[in-house]
């Protein structure tokens, strides 16, 4: 079970959530997700919640490989009205923003948003840490290596689940140390990472179980799933529910997905493989 205070309201997981994947952008990886007008996004949102998600995450710039980096200002001007808006029409909803930008991790919060996404887990701005201190919020920190611009350009590891770990051991006593009290580790499924160390990571994805933190996987649509299976993204959600049911069985505690009412049901079938009362769980 883990707690977490999320500006001032005390959320608790204990069996694995999902959260949903809000993309405000024009260049997603995943055709599908790319959401531009209000409308739209807040009935993927009111979608997500009524099929059960813990979390949205809200995201103003692609991070995909080779994607083209946009400025602060401009990321704030896709999401901070749209958190904004979600917030008073859905003021029961978790949620997350998706940036690696500090600048607008407390634009966002300020406007709704109750924890912060960052892909870089402070590498690339070097005021993250500092500034989601600061806001009092959970941090999600993602380990990747590179940037979204290089990273899939020639990966590299001697371990990499090894490194993964001595990266969140070094990572997550700098965030305790600046004041952050709930984080949440991400391994980075596909962030500067090959097919053959994705899969080896989610093989041993449960050795980050000694950090005690909760675990989010990544894995929705991704090109390790499209790419090994000879598909599209579009085609990807079978695949998705396959890597997700052996992500929960490595000690996953946060689903991050496109699909959210799949992911649910995967959860609710991995609670009754093990024997567990899914109704008294999950409602």
């Amino acid at each position: 079970m883990f707690t977490f205070n999320c500006k001032g309201r005390i959320i608790e997981i204990g069996e694995p959530v999902v959260m949903g994947i809000i993309n405000v952008t024009p260049d997603s990886f995943y055709t599908v997700s790319r959401k531009n007008t209000q409308d739209e996004i807040f009935r993927q949102c009111e979608k997500m919640l009524e099929q059960g998600a813990f979390f949205l995450d809200f995201g103003g710039q692609s991070t995909r490989p080779g994607s083209q980096k946009i400025t602060p200002d401009e990321e704030l001007s896709r999401v901070i009205g749209i958190i904004e808006a979600a917030h008073f029409r859905f003021p029961e909803a978790l949620l997350s923003i998706d940036t690696y930008y500090a600048k607008v991790a407390e634009q966002a919060v300020e406007a709704g948003a109750h924890l912060v996404n960052d892909i870089s887990a402070g590498n690339m701005d070097e005021n993250m840490i500092t500034a989601v201190a600061e806001l009092k919020v959970p941090y999600i920190a993602m380990h990747m290596q590179g940037t979204p611009q290089n990273m899939q350009t020639s990966p590299d590891y001697h371990n990499v689940t090894l490194e993964v770990l001595d990266f969140f051991i070094v990572k997550t006593a700098e965030c305790k140390s600046a004041g952050i009290n709930d984080i949440i580790v991400d391994p980075g499924f596909g962030f500067g990472k090959t097919i053959p160390h994705n899969f080896e990571l989610l093989r041993n994805m449960a050795e980050l179980k000694i950090l005690d933190m909760p675990i989010l996987a990544g894995l929705s649509r991704k090109g390790t799933i499209y790419k090994t299976l000879g598909i599209t993204a579009d085609e990807a959600l079978n695949g998705t529910t396959v890597l997700n049911t052996l992500a929960l069985m490595n000690g996953a505690n946060i689903l991050r997905v496109h699909d959210v009412k799949e992911a649910i049901e995967t959860i609710k079938l991995y609670h009754s493989y093990r024997g567990e009362n899914v109704l008294e769980l999950l409602g």
